[in-house]
């Protein structure tokens, strides 16, 4: 886990070195344990290390093979690059050293951009051809491993964060409002290969691009192709825990992101109950108990079970002190303060390991959250079973006490221009005009919102919605100098989980079947059975009510800066607070949406 960045021209340029050198150092977080910077003509190519497979020197980057001829920069780990490694011996290859780079490498010069599908890992990487003058660029299979990259026609820029492309140009900071509309109206970021910067896009995940003359881009991984096998219920399990034990490997210490969830409690049951590891560190983010975020009485479960258990409390205090820091360590807005809940627990992990294990992607593949019971209705509906549509609404309605999956239900049998209207009405605060520019084709209703079925709804969340949740993982984890390992994105487990037919994932009312039935024996009862769903979340609407957020907010929104943001109506806003801290409507999530966005255009586009 490192990052990566560098400058290909089109022409030589003795600017190169100067400027990727100053890349590296807006993202030493991401490599404190070594920097390297190698140039040839027309390329530069930068790299910071965090050291977890092989800690020698030898193993640094950016790494040329024996022959001088391919250089490469690698950001991620390749789990299965032992098994790759001893395939590679038996053709003849040698290696200098233990490490997955150079198993990279190599892979690349035996099977050329074939061998992406031999890899099971999250990476981003770079190599470049110093004979023919190609450059390729390509990202993991889902988008663990970020790559954003400027293209002009004669200049690449590429880095694993923003902030260093931002750093030697400048003239990038201008907002893309749209992403800005759907960050505001519907919660959603990284849908697409755009950023919150016009002018600055990603690689999208399983892709590549090769840069010669010209740029051409191409997807080696489809997930649509893949969901082409059907499961039988049973067998998810054993993935699982074969993808743990890859997960494991490292140099390094290893703790687990522990939240009290079905998802982390799942890894970290395999990790005792199946692999019998107790030596493994837990991380947690507690409230007390008079907070309903609170979830200390289920992560408990596995006291004497492990070894140490640690813990960390966020408050309201703490994230007003973090908020730039924390903001600009994101590097664009994020929708909540639940990612706030990570960048504590990462910040406690630190003192005591180097990765963590954690259970991003479940709710995704398994559809964890409540919302996808709308999905399931739907399909129902449209496939006319109506005798399974009468049970599962009145089974959600019994066990949930809620009316959501109800509300959503009706919500996406609407068409694309009234769901963008509710939602930009609900928000109730946005500036006219800015609303007026932006509401029409919008991509999050017209196709996020808009699922015929259940796995289908699952499949676009890995296309359009997942992304994000990564983002904030990987910016949390690396501004701590860690690597979060993610056992749920084994594509092994993804690809089972998404190809079960709807009855595996959803059954009387409970989401995530197919993994609770097979954790039955292996999780606490207490936690398997748990159908509340908290994750990360924070108690913000109870901190945006202290005073010292109280005052901050009002003076935000008198303030000159704010008012001159054409995305909101300051007044509309200014009222819906003053509900908010009487206690008649909670609207956390929009005020922190405004907090960022003021942040966020003052440190980053201004």
């Amino acid at each position: 886990m490192c990052g990566i960045c560098g400058i290909f021209r089109s022409g030589q340029n003795s600017d190169n070195e100067k400027r990727t050198s100053e890349m590296m150092n807006e993202m030493n977080h991401r490599g404190p344990d070594d920097r390297g910077l190698w140039s040839d003509n027309k390329i530069a190519m930068g790299f910071v290390r965090l050291s977890i497979i092989d800690l020698r020197p030898t193993a640094n980057q950016p790494m040329m093979e024996e022959n001088g001829r391919y250089v490469i920069t690698f950001n991620g780990e390749i789990y299965n690059y032992i098994e790759i490694r001893e395939k590679l011996e038996e053709k003849g290859h040698t290696f200098r050293t233990s490490s997955d780079t150079e198993v990279l490498l190599k892979s690349y010069i035996e099977w050329g951009k074939n061998f992406l599908e031999m890899l099971n890992g999250m990476f981003a990487f770079a190599i470049y051809d110093r004979y023919s003058g190609k450059l390729l660029i390509a990202r993991d299979r889902y988008g663990v491993k970020p790559l954003y990259y400027y293209y002009n026609g004669s200049i690449l820029i590429y880095a694993s964060e923003i902030q260093p492309i931002l750093k030697i140009m400048p003239e990038l900071r201008e907002a893309n409002e749209e992403a800005v509309f759907n960050y505001l109206v519907f919660n959603r970021t990284d849908y697409n290969n755009d950023t919150f910067f016009k002018r600055i896009k990603k690689l999208g995940h399983g892709c590549y691009a090769e840069i010669e003359n010209g740029i051409k881009f191409g997807k080696w991984y489809d997930l649509k192709e893949r969901l082409t096998n059907h499961f039988n219920a049973g067998g998810l399990i054993e993935k699982l825990e074969s993808s743990v034990k890859l997960r494991l490997r490292s140099d390094v210490p290893v703790g687990v992101c522990l939240s009290g969830g079905l998802d982390s409690s799942s890894i970290m049951s395999i990790l005792t109950k199946k692999i019998g590891r107790r030596d493994i560190n837990s991380f947690s983010a507690v409230y007390g108990e008079d907070f309903r975020q609170d979830e200390k009485r289920f992560i408990k479960e596995y006291e004497g079970e492990i070894d140490n258990m640690y813990y960390t409390t966020p408050t309201y205090k703490t994230l007003f002190g973090d908020k730039e820091k924390f903001v600009n360590a994101q590097g664009e807005p994020i929708p909540s303060t639940s990612p706030y809940a990570q960048f504590k627990v990462m910040e406690l992990a630190r003192d005591y390991v180097k990765v963590t294990l954690d259970g991003q992607g479940a709710d995704e593949e398994l559809a964890g959250y409540h919302y996808f019971f709308g999905n399931y209705f739907k399909e129902l509906l449209i496939k006319f079973r109506l005798a399974r549509l009468v049970t599962e609404i009145v089974s959600y309605g019994k066990l949930h006490h809620s009316n959501y999956a109800y509300k959503t239900f009706a919500y996406y049998l609407l068409p694309a221009f009234l769901k963008t209207k509710l939602r930009s009405d609900r928000a109730g605060y946005l500036g006219k005009e800015f609303y007026g520019d932006n509401r029409r084709n919008n991509i999050i209703a017209g196709e996020l919102y808009s699922s015929g079925s259940l796995n289908e709804a699952l499949y676009k969340h890995f296309e359009m919605k997942l992304e994000h949740l990564l983002k904030w993982e990987d910016r949390n984890s690396m501004h701590h100098s860690i690597e979060a390992r993610l056992p749920f994105l084994d594509y092994r487990v993804v690809e089972h989980c998404l190809t079960l037919p709807s009855r595996e994932i959803i059954y009387r009312g409970e989401t995530k079947y197919a993994l609770r039935n097979e954790m039955s024996g292996i999780l606490p009862e207490k936690i398997r059975k748990r159908n509340d769903k908290i994750g990360f979340d924070t108690p913000e609407d109870d901190w945006f009510r202290e005073g010292i957020f109280t005052n901050y907010i009002r003076a935000m929104l008198n303030s000159d800066g704010f008012r001159n943001l054409k995305y909101i109506d300051t007044e509309k806003a200014g009222l819906l607070f003053k509900l908010h801290t009487e206690k008649k409507i909670n609207i956390s999530k929009e005020i922190w949406k405004w907090i960022n966005l003021d942040i966020w255009y003052r440190n980053f586009i201004k």
